[in-house]
């Protein structure tokens, strides 16, 4: 499966990449069926597994429970194989999520994250947003704040993991790569897409099956014909499955990459 530009930011992902959530945390989900956490083994076995078919995009965050963690533990040895990406703003306990984007916040997150994740760079690092987030983005400094973590090296690429059109739309003007909800369902987020591939901005797509409630063999090569789309996060904690999802991103054929003109800069 040949890799994708992702926008400017000189990164390459796969047409699939693999949502880590499920490896780390099932209180509190949006999915249809409730799932036992696997064991380490296999965490171990499933995410070699998903290396070895040739996914080379894995995305987590702190808030994902013992996701970070398990795969550093799991396959940190590989980092060279794969793009890695985690969140910072949201921490989950308790059955609950908490948020706090205050600079120190933010900061002390992605330190946490480079030692759970055992590596000394984060290829992508999103801003983990709730429901408010265009008063998130208005209110506080965190543009600034991963701003800077990119210019000290500690990030790559820097972006927003939003809820709403207006939030993606102000990211623009800061962001490397935007991580959006996008699927037959719900295609409210296509102008963004649109405009972040005019302005170079990569576009990492979350939910594209809407949470188990689309089919792979149709959502998956919906998603992945917009042009402005490099990467669909699909999880799951089965291999069969990640295959299944590699052979449905395989009917899209022809499609021209993500990448074009350069954002504005921080």
């Amino acid at each position: 499966m040949a890799p994708r530009p992702l926008g400017n930011t000189g990164l390459r992902v796969t047409p699939i990449g693999f949502g880590a959530f499920k490896i780390g945390r099932n209180q509190a989900v949006k999915y249809p069926n409730d799932y036992e956490l696997p064991d380490e083994r296999e965490v171990e076995r499933l995410l070699n597994g998903v290396l070895d078919a040739g996914v080379n995009y894995i995305d987590t965050a702190p808030a994902y429970g013992l996701s970070e963690e398990r795969i550093g533990r799991a396959i940190a040895h590989r980092r060279g194989e794969f793009v890695l990406s985690t969140k910072a703003g949201e921490t989950f306990a308790d059955g609950r999520s908490t948020y706090d984007f205050s600079a120190e916040a933010i900061r002390r997150s992605v330190e946490e994250s480079l030692r759970r994740l055992r590596t000394d760079v984060i290829d992508i690092l999103f801003l983990h947003a709730h429901a408010q987030d265009v008063s998130m983005l208005m209110e506080t400094d965190v543009a600034a704040t991963l701003c800077e973590l990119r210019q000290r090296g500690v990030a790559r690429a820097i972006g927003l993991s939003g809820k709403t059109v207006a939030a993606c739309e102000r990211a623009l003007e800061w962001a490397d790569v935007l991580m959006v909800e996008y699927h037959l369902l719900d295609r409210s987020q296509e102008g963004v897409i649109r405009k972040a591939f005019e302005r170079g901005v990569g576009v990492v797509v979350k939910k594209g099956l809407a949470s188990g409630r689309l089919p792979a063999a149709e959502a998956i090569p919906f998603v992945l014909a917009n042009p402005g789309v490099g990467s669909l996060l699909v999880g799951s904690l089965h291999l069969e499955h990640v295959r299944e999802n590699l052979r449905a991103a395989e009917r899209v054929r022809g499609q021209p990459a993500a990448g074009a003109a350069c954002g504005e800069p921080c």
